[in-house]
């Protein structure tokens, strides 16, 4: 099955029993990848210097995704290919490099060869230009979405919410790229796109929340240090799992002495153990207003709201009392809930009182069910939608089968042709590791990483965050994203923006310039 970045879909239930915790390790996708750094020393890896110029590149190396896979030896080498950009009437002239950089634990001499795209625009002070880094989630997704989705130099136009399935796509210039406030960088995690453990390690051992986000600093840092950034302004942009990811990251940059400028949680699960559909003793609470976003899309919401800001305000306010309160004695010993309680969740959603009388705590997967009958919704944009038992939803997940072929096809091509890279490896979009993932970390069976975001905070008070989540999100919802962001207290440094679309914001036209507009301002504050 075709996979996009995301959370792992779980259903657990904590237990303190140590057998009950193994099981519920492996059921959230734990017990199989490293963990972190060992503290043991291995052999540092061999790194040729680098290679690159004003040329192509047919790299001679065959990659893997597979978890015992690494690589002998790496090669820092890239192609490079010159181009331009026409932004708001003004011409950008730009370099695409794309290759490979060692990222190295200089503690352990821990290796991985990351493939990576670099965007940098000519002619820039890099000591006052922003340097980006984007990457996907999954785990076990490449940077494909974000790199030909969102604000790269070029993107894929798509039809997002309608359920037609896109064709052969080609990248166009971006009218929304981010190349005129910074420069772009896509990083594929180990085992996804052509990036591989370098020997002795191997791929499996980089797949767990502590031991990824450490190859990902010290991608970043070989990355600043290989091309005169050190003095750049750095901000990290990760997508879904991408989040947590950066929380982790940025807490370890900044205790390595890196100075991350800001970051932003594009769609973001910074807590597991509060989305109940993860933990499944948990309250649904911050799904609740997206499920009466997409109610009120399908015009169920009664009565029709007149102003869907204030509707949605309603709904939190809402969610964060009454249905807190009626879900926690659901919960806690099974109180069926008061008639008015599942009465107003159906006049807020759309779906009926008795389903909310039978299971108070209902979760995402039940309403993309049941909300319509006869057809599925879909779990990274809700609007998107086709009959049960056609092709649109073989894959479990329209939204994601309208776009993932086209993407797919379209990111292979643009590598070698565009961008002048080949290998006779194919580029791996999805690796399904979710279940050889250590999900673990700070004592938790899954990642709770608000705390590093705090500690990275602290480390730097003037690193400015903003959260970025879609009102029709079934996988990640805006609300909760919220609440757990409320965990680190009043900050002004921290802005939260929410739009009209899913998962995968940037597919939407409209959300998407939406979304350009802020990120221009976000840029527009860092070091203030």
């Amino acid at each position: 099955m075709a996979r996009h970045p995301s959370l792992a879909r779980t259903s657990i239930r904590p237990t303190a029993a140590a057998a009950a915790l193994a099981i519920l390790l492996t059921g959230c996708g734990g017990g199989g990848g490293g963990a972190g750094n060992s503290g043991t020393t291995t052999t540092p890896p061999v790194v040729t210097p680098p290679i690159s110029g004003d040329s192509a590149l047919a790299d001679p190396v065959v990659y893997s995704g597979n978890p015992t896979a690494s690589l002998a030896s790496a090669t820092e080498s890239a192609a490079i290919v010159k181009s331009t950009l026409v932004l708001n009437g003004q011409s950008i002239a730009y370099t695409a490099t794309t290759g490979h950089l060692t990222g190295t634990d200089t503690r352990t001499g821990r290796a991985a060869s990351f493939f990576y795209v670099a965007y940098t625009a000519d002619g820039k002070d890099p000591g006052t230009r922003p340097v980006t880094f984007f990457y996907n989630g999954g785990p076990g997704s490449a940077s494909m979405w974000l790199h030909l989705g969102s604000f790269g130099p070029k993107r894929i136009q798509t039809q997002i919410p309608s359920n037609a399935i896109l064709g052969a796509a080609t990248p166009a210039d971006n009218a929304e790229s981010l190349l005129d406030v910074s420069d772009l960088v896509f990083v594929d995690a180990v085992g996804t796109g052509y990036s591989e453990a370098i020997s002795p390690a191997r791929n499996r051992d980089f797949w767990g929340v502590d031991a990824d986000a450490a190859a990902f600093r010290d991608f970043v840092q070989r990355y600043v240090t290989a091309n005169n950034r050190l003095q750049s302004p750095k901000v990290l942009f990760g997508e879904s799992y991408g989040a947590p990811r950066t929380g982790v990251m940025a807490s370890l940059l900044e205790t390595a002495g890196t100075r991350v400028s800001g970051v932003v949680l594009h769609s973001a699960i910074m807590d597991y153990n509060s989305n109940c559909s993860v933990l499944n003793n948990r309250s649904c609470e911050g799904y609740i207003p997206t499920y009466a976003a997409t109610g009120n899309y399908y015009k169920l919401a009664n009565p029709a709201p007149s102003d869907v800001t204030s509707f949605l305000q309603e709904v939190r306010s809402y969610s964060a009392t009454t249905y807190r309160d009626a879900a926690g004695r659901w919960l806690s010993a099974n109180t069926l809930p008061q008639p008015t309680v599942a009465q107003q969740l159906f006049k807020y959603t759309g779906i009926p009182a008795a389903s909310w009388q039978t299971n108070l705590n209902y979760g995402p997967d039940a309403f993309a069910r049941e909300l319509l009958p006869g057809q599925l919704l879909g779990r990274y944009d809700a609007r998107v939608s086709g009959a049960v038992g056609s092709a649109l939803t073989a894959d479990g997940d329209p939204s994601l089968t309208v776009v993932n072929n086209a993407f797919t096809n379209a990111i292979r091509s643009y590598i070698g042709t565009t961008l002048k890279y080949t290998t006779a490896s194919t580029y791996l979009t999805f690796n399904d590791i979710i279940g050889t993932w250590t999900f673990a970390h700070d004592g938790k069976p899954v990642p709770d990483t608000i705390p590093d975001l705090a500690a990275a905070i602290s480390l730097n008070p003037a690193m400015k965050v903003l959260a970025q989540s879609g009102y029709h999100d079934l996988a990640t919802p805006f609300y909760q994203t919220e609440l757990d962001l409320q965990r680190l207290g009043a900050n002004a440094n921290i802005t939260v923006r929410n739009y009209a679309s899913g998962h995968m914001i940037y597919l939407d036209d409209t959300a998407r310039r939406a979304q350009k507009a802020d990120l221009v301002q976000f840029y527009s504050s860092l070091g203030k």
